[in-house]
């Protein structure tokens, strides 16, 4: 890997914290599992730097949170953090920038906007949500279907951040193309 790669990861992961700036809102119904601007954070990683340096920004992220830095949503750090009912959630943000930088990849001919709003649907919710619903539903004793039904409250927040994942994608495509990675 690069110095410059290194510098793009190290970015995102700090992208990924400054987003946790933004106050979570909690639901308590599942356990207080928050809603958060960072996954913002971990779909533009995957998007923007493709499958391995966007996976690798997110799991530096997570390195940090785990040693400790209060990166998270609401200021939470340490090992405490995985054994919450977000864990599945955290443990789903590298493979969702895993797989959403892998369509970026496989889509390089088609419009940016459209293939980052694939990327950041498919990787930022669907890959997120198949860790993360498993997660709530082991941690808290809900069934899978009252854990999935409860993080339906998530979804339309997220497919908002979709949206502003794809337009910043396009935007910094249009004027800087060499800057989406995952294109290159």
């Amino acid at each position: 890997m690069t110095d410059r790669s290194l510098v793009h990861v190290a970015f995102y992961a700090a992208l990924i914290a400054v987003l946790g700036l933004l106050p979570p809102v909690a639901i308590p119904a599942l356990g207080g599992v928050p809603i958060t601007a960072q996954t913002l954070g971990v779909m533009l990683a995957g998007i923007m730097l493709g499958p391995i340096r966007g996976g690798l920004a997110v799991l530096l992220f997570l390195f940090l949170v785990a040693l400790g830095a209060p990166f998270l949503s609401g200021g939470r750090g340490g090992l405490g953090v995985f054994a919450g009912p977000s864990v599945g959630f955290l443990i789903g943000w590298p493979v969702g920038a895993f797989v959403a930088g892998l369509i970026m990849r496989v889509t390089t001919n088609a419009n940016v906007l459209i293939s980052a709003a694939v990327a950041g649907a498919v990787g930022g919710i669907l890959v997120v949500y198949a860790f993360g619903i498993p997660g709530i539903s082991f941690m808290t004793g809900l069934s899978l279907p009252k854990a999935a039904i409860g993080s339906a409250v998530y979804i339309p927040g997220d497919l908002v951040k979709v949206a502003i994942a794809a337009i910043i994608a396009q935007t910094i495509a249009r004027g800087l193309p060499g800057a989406v990675l995952s294109r290159s």
